[in-house]
């Protein structure tokens, strides 16, 4: 009883049946007053002896002045021979006729029903109107009724309405089966999305994110559908990143434990020899799993929204400068050239001054490594619209346009068998996906650009203090 579609249904029953109930009492009432109405003003002939009589009074008179005396005459004496055989209807000695008299505009000079001069005929009172002619003018309209009562109806008539009430209510029950049949499949077509629905959202809950619904049905019902894919497509998405990430987390913690515990157990077995050397091997490997553990943590709290960040004007400029002359002296070490330009006149940026380190310091990091040696690396500084924009161009490999689409993915490498390269071991894989928390935590944005042999280019922005 509580299923949406049986409350629809007896919804759709209950204003059938009440509209029904309506229309037939209203039908009824009026077919009624129609078919009296009708019976009241019908062989509109029968009174052209009164129309004889009232162009007799023109042709004399002149006029209509005084007309209301002579029809006020016309009792039900004078009136009985031109209605008495009415298709068998009767009618009391007191009846008197109903007449309304009007100019030939269609303005009332005498009405002995309503005794309202002056007012114009209606519809239905000129529908049934006699006119008046006197020399082939029209003068005047006559309309001639007997009173509108239920002892004007013969046996035939009452047989005919009673016909027709019989009628009205077989079309009522009808149009009820009708509108019930009709009602139960529309409050089926109406539950059914909903049941789909239900079901793939059981399917969701039991971790089945594969499961889509059929779009249809009302424009409401079918964007809820919309949404509900899109979400189902969200949480496969999401859940196929989040295996991934913690396969390639297992795998990264994997590969320094296992180095730690190969080594430890060959110095155990006196494989090894405990000295400096050995020592500072499996130092490399903590600050490895230390560098992975903040990274891991840092990406938690970004996703969580509650990365800490010291917003302040900063001199973007200075931060830059200070940031690559850290890492000059590994360049030079690669071969490779590291050079920064930021003019003097940019705008202060609202920015915490150490993540812009942070963010920067990583880009560098990830060029030195595409880099060879020969090669530079460029840090341009920009003023933009609302900010600054920062570039760290480099003149090595360059990426793929496949590969570029995947390079803020966490743990992703173009070459996964480089990421512990000679030159720059113990990478994460974390890094730009860090810089691009960082960035977007202060309302700014990241993106590369890349030509394969040629080198590529990464760009963060970052808003301009108020009034810059």
């Amino acid at each position: 009883m509580n299923r949406l579609s049986v409350r629809l249904i007896l919804a759709f029953t209950l204003v059938t049946l009440v509209t029904l109930g309506v229309v037939a009492v209203m039908t009824n009432l009026r077919a009624g007053e129609a078919f009296r109405l009708y019976l009241a003003y019908s062989d509109p002939s029968r009174y052209e002896p009164l129309v004889q009589t009232l162009v007799s009074y023109y042709l004399s008179q002149g006029s209509w002045e005084g007309v209301e005396n002579l029809l006020e005459r016309i009792d039900s004496t004078s009136s009985m021979p031109m209605t008495s055989r009415m298709r068998g209807m009767t009618f009391p000695p007191e009846m008197r006729l109903q007449i309304v008299l009007a100019d030939a505009e269609g303005r009332v000079l005498y009405d002995r029903v309503q005794r309202r001069t002056g007012r114009r005929l209606t519809r239905d009172e000129a529908a049934a109107a006699l006119d008046i002619q006197v020399d082939g003018e029209l003068v005047g309209r006559l309309v001639a009724a007997v009173p509108i009562q239920s002892a004007i109806l013969g046996p035939l008539e009452r047989r005919f309405f009673d016909r027709v009430r019989e009628l009205l209510l077989a079309g009522a029950v009808l149009a009820g089966v009708l509108g019930v049949l009709l009602g139960v499949a529309f409050s089926r077509s109406l539950s059914a999305p909903l049941q789909r629905l239900a079901t793939a959202a059981r399917a969701v809950a039991n971790r089945d994110f594969s499961s889509r619904v059929q779009v249809g049905g009302s424009a409401e019902v079918a964007e809820v559908s919309r949404a509900f894919n899109d979400m189902t497509a969200a949480l496969e998405q999401a859940e196929g990143l989040r295996r991934n990430l913690m396969a390639d987390v297992a795998h990264e913690l994997r590969t320094p434990l296992s180095v730690l515990q190969g080594n430890l157990q060959a110095i155990l077995d006196d494989v090894y020899p405990l000295d400096k050397t050995e020592v500072s091997r499996l130092y490399d490997e903590t600050r490895l799993l230390s560098r992975l553990v903040e990274d891991l943590r840092e990406l938690a709290l970004a996703d969580a929204g509650k990365l800490q960040m010291n917003l302040q004007p900063t001199d973007l400029g200075q931060v830059l400068r200070t940031t690559s002359d850290h890492l000059v002296p590994a360049a030079e070490a690669e071969g490779v050239t590291l050079s920064v330009q930021a003019p003097g006149d940019l705008p202060v940026v609202q920015a915490d001054p150490d993540r812009v380190a942070q963010v920067l310091h990583n880009l560098l990091v990830n060029a030195l490594r595409h880099t060879p040696a020969g090669k530079s690396i460029t840090v341009t500084a920009s003023r933009t619209d609302g900010g600054v924009q920062v570039a760290v161009a480099d003149t090595g490999e360059g990426i793929s346009p496949e590969d570029l689409l995947h390079l803020f993915d966490r743990f992703w490498r173009a070459d996964p068998s480089r990421f512990r390269g000679e030159r720059w071991p113990g990478g994460t894989g974390l890094g730009l996906s860090i810089a691009q928390s960082l960035v977007k935590a202060q309302g700014g944005r990241i993106w590369a650009e890349s030509t394969l042999g040629k080198g590529s280019t990464f760009h963060f922005t970052l808003l301009a203090r108020q009034g810059e």
